[in-house]
């Protein structure tokens, strides 16, 4: 009689540990071992291969729309159309890689690409070319500008919280 309450308090036991150690083990997948989530979910190679092709077949399709084109007219058709690709390519990076890195390269992309745009579309500006240069390039520095400041407070609050979380270990 002993042995088999025994053997049942046993079985209980085991069955309480089993569920226990399987609950914390699907409450840390996607964790990491300081209690921080992971920054990379699981990346559908399918969905971004597809999103890669449809950008490279919207590019290529905007720079045959250009061909038809002449002078300063097809040159900034065709710096929209880089512009656009490459702005397409470095979000849909920092869409599949959710990183403060990529998104900022993102927003550099983009800010880069409006500055090309402009400088083409000042080359039409014969009298004011220099002006229009000269307000595309300060345009482009301040968002540039704005890029670096909003980054550079992303950084240190997330170095300052680091270090603070180190203190307490």
């Amino acid at each position: 009689m002993q042995i088999k309450l025994l053997s049942i308090a046993a079985a209980i036991a085991l069955a309480f540990a089993a569920n226990v150690n399987a609950q914390s083990t699907t409450a840390n997948t996607g964790a990491r071992a300081d209690g921080t989530a992971d920054a990379k979910p699981k990346v559908d190679k399918k969905a971004r291969k597809a999103e890669h092709e449809r950008i490279e077949a919207d590019a290529k399709n905007a720079k045959a729309a250009c061909k038809g084109m002449k002078g300063n007219e097809k040159d900034v058709c065709e710096a929209e159309a880089k512009a656009k690709e490459k702005t397409a390519k470095a979000e849909l990076d920092a869409k599949y890689d959710a990183t403060p890195r990529k998104q900022r390269k993102a927003e550099e992309t983009k800010a880069e690409g409006e500055y090309e745009v402009a400088k083409e579309k000042c080359e039409s500006n014969k009298d004011g070319s220099k002006a229009c240069k000269d307000q595309a390039k300060a345009k482009y520095d301040k968002a540039k500008a704005d890029i670096k400041s909003k980054y550079a407070s992303d950084k240190s609050t997330a170095s300052t919280g680091s270090s603070k979380s180190n203190m307490s270990k």
